[in-house]
């Protein structure tokens, strides 16, 4: 349950999706995957039968999706994975859209579902702690977290993601891909010493990897944002974050109640 003072939801209510139809989902889980390359056709059958347009990334590590169709046909291929016990407790975010905003059904088989190029970081072996988002509002709200720690929010998407929107005062690297997040993390870490460092991202997946690999550098007061800023804007008003959220769809840019522009152009 939500911490006591947490703000309202901030998703679409149920009247808007009559005329925005498309049920988005993204959501991803690290867990071992030896069979990565068997599920790839296994899954890209089952896509395509429920008429699902999107993409699935597999790897050792984990797996990673972005699917767009029916609410129907969504929820189905979701309630599918999870009969294998590796998925059981997938938790997708959603948003709606009045086009599906892809052209194609992509399953690909990478060497990782996000790329670091840190092989010892395994979030399957153990995740960071994670602050859910009406406790990050509050924090937000108050200057401080739970301990009186001043709180400051590290954006750990590429630059171009975090001009279309962030956290109000987050610290952006400007990194242009993730890899370069280690080494910007070793040139600006002494200055998070002393604070609660929350990292976030779109959806979870790299500031996942990316407060696992600042405890590693020695930090300890580092949390993770728990289903990244599409969950903060499903669970929250929105508040103290400016902007919207860069996606990797046709839909470009979720504002704050995820809603998007009316025509958006599908993904090439």
């Amino acid at each position: 349950m939500p911490p006591e003072g947490a703000a309202g939801a901030g998703a679409p209510f149920a009247q808007e999706r009559a005329v925005t139809p498309i049920l988005n989902i993204s959501c991803y889980k690290f867990v071992p995957l030896p069979d990565a390359q068997a599920l790839r056709g296994a899954l890209h059958a089952q896509a395509l039968a429920a008429d699902l347009k999107g993409t699935i990334l597999l790897a050792e590590e984990g797996i990673n999706f972005f699917l767009a169709g029916s609410a129907q046909a969504v929820r189905g291929f979701v309630d599918a994975l999870r009969t294998d016990a590796r998925f059981a407790d997938l938790q997708p975010k959603e948003s709606w859209s009045a086009q599906v905003p892809f052209r194609k059904m992509l399953v690909k088989v990478k060497h990782e579902i996000i790329r670091m190029d840190r092989p010892a970081i395994v979030p399957s072996a153990g995740r960071a702690p994670a602050v859910d988002a009406p406790t990050l509002h509050r924090w937000l709200a108050q200057g401080h977290d739970d301990s009186g720690r001043p709180v400051v929010t590290l954006d750990t998407r590429n630059d171009f993601e975090v001009d279309a929107g962030t956290f109000d005062g987050a610290i952006d690297w400007r990194i242009t891909k993730f890899t370069e997040f280690p080494d910007a993390l070793r040139a600006h870490k002494a200055a998070l010493a002393d604070k609660t460092v929350v990292s976030f991202c779109t959806g979870g997946i790299r500031c996942e990897k990316a407060a696992l690999l600042m405890r590693e550098e020695g930090l300890e007061h580092v949390y993770q944002l728990e289903g990244g800023i599409l969950k903060y804007f499903e669970e929250t008003d929105g508040a103290h974050y400016h902007g919207g959220c860069f996606v990797f769809d046709g839909r470009r840019v979720l504002q704050s109640d995820l809603s998007t522009q009316p025509e958006i152009a599908p993904e090439m």
